[in-house]
């Protein structure tokens, strides 16, 4: 099995468009830390992104919903407002002025969405509502 020396680590990588100075990448991490109510990225969530942005390097921000209904738990922040974008402007300014970059990781969770979390019923291609009106379909999902 080959290794990667860390010679190797901190060489610069073409990404897409992008010239990475090295290949240590900020992969996206869950930290529920959005201003509520409205799941708005705020000053908590800047300072967080900002301590981790170096330049030349590359952020993958947090799983960030693209409509409420497609929010997976409370305190993610979404990316579907005014409110929302403006927040993720601040932070991915502050990236881009310590000189690295920022990917969104856009998320909807389709079917697997909490009502009790977004307050939508879930939006699917595969369960009509009455499906979760039937009683034995329950009773046949908790035996499993």
């Amino acid at each position: 099995m080959k290794t990667l020396s860390a010679d190797k680590l901190f060489t610069p990588i073409q990404v897409g468009p992008l010239e990475l100075k090295h290949r240590v990448v900020m992969a996206p991490l869950t930290r529920s830390r959005s201003v509520q109510p409205g799941a708005i990225p705020g000053d908590l969530m800047l300072e967080y992104y900002t301590q981790r942005a170096s330049e030349g390097g590359l952020v993958v921000s947090e799983a960030t919903p693209i409509a409420i209904a497609g929010g997976g738990w409370f305190g993610a922040p979404g990316l579907y407002s005014d409110e929302q974008v403006a927040g993720w402007r601040r932070i991915t300014n502050a990236v881009h002025q310590k000189r690295g970059y920022m990917f969104s990781q856009l998320w909807h969770t389709g079917r697997a969405s909490r009502v009790d979390t977004t307050n939508i019923t879930p939006v699917s291609s595969s369960v009509h509502p009455e499906y979760w009106q039937d009683p034995t379909i329950l009773e046949s999902k908790r035996s499993i």
